[in-house]
Parts: structure tokens; C-alpha cells; sequence
């Protein structure tokens, strides 16, 4: 899985002041909890660009001074004026304890119905799992192979060892849907049948 490491400074002041220079520093103030104690720190506004703005799930390792802690990104605020990074929220990952994340769909395989003359919709790019740090993976992958014309895979479909997907179980993930050519032709098949 990839990790992404983020060197950081442990934060002693508080408050708006404080929270303020950070920033003017062009830092971000940030938050670990989940562990055994919340830990606030700042780093680099540029140490989180490959983090943030990417889809994909990542594991950060954060470095404070002779400390790493293994964290997965939560929540994250920005200003509504500049769009900059202003808070990051992150859990830190402990092997006993399960955490809520939300992970990356693939779809794997070329579908039957595509190969028929459909067309494949995606429709939901991500599951939210509930899983113990050791499950975690980069991508969740679906198998279309057996995805036929007019069909969907849904979320109950999908199942993974030692994961808790928390989204509705009836929720699509992708469905194959008829092109208006292979409409038209079938149209015309049918045309041609009546006339017979």
C-alpha cells in the first residue's frame, strides 16, 4: 500500500494567535487522535499536496521528532476565501482497533455485456468499510467479467475477508446499459421479423 510520509513539528501553542502563525508560515495545523492521546502538530502546506488531492487511499506516516505514527487522512478544512489547506484531521492506526474509511472502487475484468454492444456505467467510485488496519487496501476490486447487458453489480455483491462495507447493500457500483445503436438494430431485427 502506498504511504506517504509527512514530516511535522509538535504543537505547544493553542488558540487563535498561535493557529494564525502557523499558517502565515504556510503550515497547517493538524490533529491525530484514535491512539493512545491526541497529538496536535503542524507540517508544510507542501507536504500534504500528494495526500489531498488525489483519489487514492493512502497511509500517512507522520513524523514527530523520534516519533512515527501510522495514520490514515479523516477530515479536512479550507479556507473559504483562499481554498488553502487550513485543518487535517487524521486517525491514527492501531492494530487492534477498527477504523471507518473510504476506499477506492476498481472495476477489473471486460463484461460480457459490454461485448455484446453495451456500454458500462460506473456509478459509485468508492465503499466505505469498517475494517481493522491489517485489511486496509489500496483499491477495492469488482469483477465485471460476468456483468451481462441490462445488469448491475451492487454493494451486497461485493465481498471481502475481515470487511464491514457500511454503504446500503442495494446501492449499484456499476450497471451495463444498451447503446442506442444496439437499440436500433434490435429495433430493425424486429422489424424485419414482423415482416416475415
Amino acid at each position: 500500500m502506498k504511504t506517504i510520509t509527512i514530516e511535522g513539528q509538535l504543537r505547544s501553542e493553542f488558540g487563535k494567535k498561535a493557529t494564525r502563525q502557523i499558517r502565515s508560515e504556510e503550515k497547517v495545523p493538524c490533529v491525530i487522535y484514535g491512539g493512545a492521546e491526541t497529538v496536535n502538530f503542524s507540517a508544510p502546506a507542501k507536504a500534504f499536496k500528494n495526500l489531498v488531492y488525489t483519489a487514492a487511499f493512502q497511509i500517512a506516516e507522520i513524523k514527530l521528532g523520534a516519533k512515527t505514527y501510522r495514520c490514515v487522512l479523516k477530515d479536512m478544512q479550507f479556507d473559504v476565501v483562499t481554498d488553502a489547506l487550513a485543518h487535517i484531521d487524521f486517525m491514527e492506526l492501531v492494530e487492534d482497533k477498527q477504523v471507518n474509511v473510504t476506499i477506492p472502487i476498481k472495476l477489473v475484468g471486460s463484461s460480457v455485456g459490454v461485448k455484446a454492444g453495451g456500454k458500462l456505467v460506473s456509478k459509485l467510485k468508492a465503499l466505505k468499510v469498517k475494517t481493522l488496519p491489517k485489511h486496509l487496501v489500496e483499491n477495492i476490486e469488482v469483477n465485471i467479467e460476468n456483468l451481462e447487458l441490462n445488469g448491475n453489480i451492487r454493494v451486497e455483491d461485493v465481498k471481502l475477508e475481515g470487511v464491514e462495507i457500511t454503504n446500503s447493500p442495494r446501492i449499484p457500483i456499476a450497471s451495463v446499459v444498451m447503446t442506442r445503436q444496439l437499440r436500433q438494430e434490435e429495433a430493425t431485427a424486429e422489424k424485419d421479423a414482423k415482416k416475415k
